[in-house]
């Protein structure tokens, strides 16, 4: 999990990786203002069952197609699950159409700042209606 480049919100990583990992996710999180390098470089090294992307500063959507142009450039994460969710525009919902466009290029799945949390946690193979005790043996890597 990783925010994009241009993004220096914190809080919203916190309280994602809190909620993957009380319904079973194991995080390794990148944290804010995440270069497109690094986190193609610790995908390559970790190999996760998903990558989520999280904004809060309105510059998803012009983040979020530079990244995932360049992931599937990359033979070795072209198939990988990738996610973006947040703040896409600046402008609210009145941009609601940044979803389309977002998936067009790449992404997997968009999750608009007011998605509900059980449609991510249910994309995300996750259960999503009650917190689980995490075992390594049932963790997945996102």
């Amino acid at each position: 999990m990783a925010s994009v480049s241009s993004d220096a919100h914190m809080w919203n990583l916190v309280f994602l990786q809190l909620l993957l990992e009380e319904h079973g996710g194991q995080v390794v999180n990148l944290g804010a203002c995440t270069p497109d390098e690094l986190i193609i470089s610790e995908c390559i090294r970790v190999q996760p069952d998903a990558l989520v992307i999280s904004t809060v500063n309105g510059h998803g959507h012009i983040d979020g197609l530079r990244l995932i142009r360049k992931i599937r450039q990359n033979p070795e994460l072209a198939p990988m699950k990738v996610v973006i969710g947040g703040k896409l525009g600046v402008h609210g919902s009145r941009h609601a159409g940044f979803g389309a466009e977002l998936v067009a290029n790449g992404f997997d799945a968009v999750f608009e700042a007011d998605a509900e949390f059980d449609q991510f946690l249910d994309y995300l193979g996750l259960v999503s209606s009650a917190p689980k005790q995490i075992s390594s043996s049932k963790t997945r890597s996102i």
